[in-house]
């Protein structure tokens, strides 16, 4: 009799701890359990630690909440003012509802994927060929809304849209490139021509200053010729004072007068 006992409750704790085996489960801390009964959605979602389901009528689904980093491929479009240029960009995401991840939607990466290129296309096709490689912040934000608008009802939430690169055609390269060179000769010539006007400003000013004062005119010679002689040049050509000649001239006809 004993012996049975024994026998019964060795049975009975195997199955007990059979059956502990096959309903256990462990949620980590970044997912979450969803439970299906018998094909219906049973009860709330369950939290991250050590869980329990019926086995072989319950199937628990883990739903992974981290931000996903999902690449955009590269999508050709044109643009509003007729450039034909290729974007890609990148969508971080994260689950926040995993009952109507695995509910509303069939596979929710593959549809924010395929939002993500459909949206992509169409802001390629509403903007400028200047606001894709400018404004890309103001771009990145109305990706976002429309990737986001749809992605609500899936339990999904779109973190952050980034465009990563805009590749445009060789040809229309090398045209931004002359573009560019020109508008810079042109800020070039314009300063030089500022410069010009500003210098003979100064030097009007101070040929003024030097017409009321002859001496000063002898000075800044006298200071040329030392510019000119610190160059160790083998000639050295020093202008005559137009003052001396004068002086002469007046010397000459005072004679003549008398």
């Amino acid at each position: 009799m004993l012996e049975e006992l024994l026998t019964a409750a060795a049975a009975t704790g195997s199955a007990g701890l059979l059956y502990v085996a096959s309903a256990a489960r462990v949620v980590k801390q970044y997912e979450r359990g969803v439970v299906f009964r018998l094909g219906r959605l049973a009860g709330q979602v369950r939290e991250p630690g050590f869980t329990m389901v019926v086995p072989f009528v319950d199937r628990l689904h883990k739903v992974n909440m981290q931000i996903v980093t999902l690449p955009v491929p590269a999508q050709e479009g044109i643009t509003r003012d007729n450039v034909t240029v290729r974007v890609d960009a990148v969508v971080y995401f994260k689950v926040v509802d995993a009952a109507n991840a695995l509910v509303r939607v069939e596979d929710y990466r593959f549809a924010v994927s395929q939002m993500a290129q459909t949206s992509l296309r169409s802001i390629i096709g509403k903007s400028d060929l200047d606001d894709l490689l400018s404004d890309r912040e103001k771009l990145n934000q109305g990706l976002e809304l429309m990737i986001d608008s749809p992605a609500v009802g899936w339990g999904v939430q779109i973190d952050r849209v980034e465009i990563k690169d805009v590749s445009l055609p060789d040809t229309m390269k090398r045209s931004m490139a002359r573009q560019a060179e020109a508008d810079r000769e042109r800020r070039a010539r314009v300063i030089n021509a500022d410069a010009e006007l500003q210098a003979s400003k100064v030097l009007a000013e101070a040929a003024r200053e030097m017409s009321e004062t002859p001496a000063a005119l002898q000075l800044r010679l006298l200071q040329t010729v030392v510019a000119v002689a610190a160059e160790k040049n083998s000639t050295l050509v020093l202008p005559f004072p137009v003052e001396l000649l004068r002086f002469l001239e007046k010397a000459q006809e005072r004679p003549v007068g008398q």
